[in-house]
């Protein structure tokens, strides 16, 4: 293991990564690995996740290939100092910002989005100028081996590396020193790499998760407030760290919202979810039966969906009804295709439920209120907020993405992403010319009381 790191902290401080032109080749490199190679990436993310090919599409491969595109038109404009102003004690001088890459970063992926969720924070730590080591995750086998084995085709070996493994593996890698790390994950994991990387006081980027609320207010469309929440529900299966973890709807609502909620699960799965072409899987069998649980466990409360295939690792995009509070649906990330819903007598009571539990990663709240959505927005805290919709905040790059809490910390995407992986580093000049005597002992009561003038200006 050593023997890479020593290769890509070698090339780091060769210099070999920071011009932009090298920095460019990279990500023209990366862009061409997904155009030769799309069709071997669906067929992995299928494998996987029995991801659709529109799904792996809008949310994989076109994803990464916008933000190679951002990159490469912004990369010698992020790059560039920002001169800054200097005050009078310091004249005559100039200061100004340099972004500078960490040096070896290490980024974690997570097996929901393996694609994306490894390929977007690399085209931000390549663009600022870091060699990078990929740990893909372990639970999306094929995507890990497609990466590992097309990475090292198409980019410089000297300066990125793919390190395939499970558990042991990931343990030992997290004992080496690195300038960076990155990891998109559980929030358990996430305190393990954090305790790992604070031997070297490594700084760290966590994008966790949690239960993302999804508020629904009386004034709302109530058809495309449903198909838009089913839409990104049931996403990936339910997979996706983003997704509406339960729903918070007033008693006077509650029954409109379900049936139109059954409505959209049908017109866009079909009766039988199983059949169709544009549902996934469960990534394992592991998770499989801790989704089953929670259904099992809150039976009673189903109004839609719960059947499963174990087999296939098959559930149905399920509904249920006032679940127990403290049962493990509504107490533990969902991560699967069960959609709690909750009944609050008012949007007063909705927001003090959803302060009163872990800051999430991402609040949904669907109204027309401007006054209720003012409310919302200033009360609860959360990595991100969206009106009238749910995940579609993640297609804006001038939108940072990050959690805050429990559900994570540091950000990324577009220029974010790009800072993420950069020091900011301040270059004072001064000149050698009048050089005043002011600062220099002896000190006296003239100099004490002419500093205090200067120090006003």
């Amino acid at each position: 293991m050593m023997e890479f790191l020593n290769r890509l902290s070698n090339t780091f401080y060769s210099g070999k990564t920071k011009p932009l032109a090298w920095r460019k080749s990279q990500l023209l490199a990366l862009k061409r690995m997904l155009m030769e190679n799309e069709n071997a990436i669906y067929e992995a993310l299928k494998k996987d996740l029995n991801k659709c090919q529109f799904e792996s599409y809008i949310s994989e491969y076109q994803y990464v290939l916008k933000d190679i595109k951002l990159f490469i038109k912004n990369l010698k404009k992020w790059s560039s100092a920002q001169k800054v102003s200097t005050p009078v004690l310091a004249q005559p001088g100039s200061s100004k910002l340099v972004p500078e890459p960490y040096g070896t970063v290490l980024i974690m992926g997570a097996w929901n989005y393996p694609l994306q969720l490894v390929l977007s924070p690399m085209v931000a730590a390549i663009g600022a100028g870091n060699c990078v080591v990929l740990k893909p995750s372990e639970l999306a086998q094929a995507t890990s081996n497609l990466l590992a084995n097309l990475i090292p085709k198409y980019l410089d070996n000297d300066a990125f590396a793919v390190y395939e493994g499970g558990v042991e593996e990931t343990t030992a890698l997290l004992k080496q020193r690195f300038d960076y790390i990155m990891y998109t994950g559980s929030e358990n994991v996430g305190k393990i790499v954090m305790r790992a990387a604070s031997e070297y006081l490594t700084p760290v980027t966590l994008e966790l998760g949690g239960k993302s609320p999804c508020i629904v207010d009386d004034k709302v469309n109530i058809k495309v407030t449903a198909d838009r929440i089913v839409w990104a529900k049931f996403l990936n299966a339910g997979q996706t760290c983003i997704a509406p973890d339960y729903i918070l709807v007033t008693k006077a609502k509650r029954a409109e919202l379900v049936e139109a909620l059954k409505a959209s699960i049908t017109k866009h799965y079909g009766e039988k979810p199983f059949n169709s072409d544009d549902y996934g899987r469960i990534i394992n069998h592991r998770h499989f039966g801790r989704i089953v649980s929670y259904i099992e466990a809150q039976k009673d409360t189903l109004v839609h969906g719960g059947e499963t295939d174990e087999e296939n690792k098959f559930i149905a995009p399920t509904l249920m009804l006032n679940p127990e509070l403290e049962s493990g649906v509504m107490q533990e990330e969902i991560f699967g295709p069960v959609l709690p819903i909750v009944e609050v007598d008012n949007m007063s009571d909705a927001i003090r439920f959803v302060k009163d539990r872990e800051k999430p990663l991402a609040l949904y709240f669907f109204s027309n209120n401007q006054k209720n959505i003012d409310a919302v927005s200033q009360q609860t805290s959360a990595g991100s907020m969206c009106i009238n919709d749910a995940v579609i905040f993640m297609v804006n790059p001038e939108l940072p993405f990050g959690g805050v809490g429990n559900s994570g910390m540091g950000s990324y995407h577009g220029k974010w992403g790009f800072d993420t992986f950069s020091h900011l580093k301040p270059i004072m000049h001064r000149s050698f010319l009048a050089d005043a005597p002011i600062r220099y002992a002896p000190y006296t009561s003239f100099k004490q009381k002419l500093f205090k003038l200067i120090a006003k200006l």
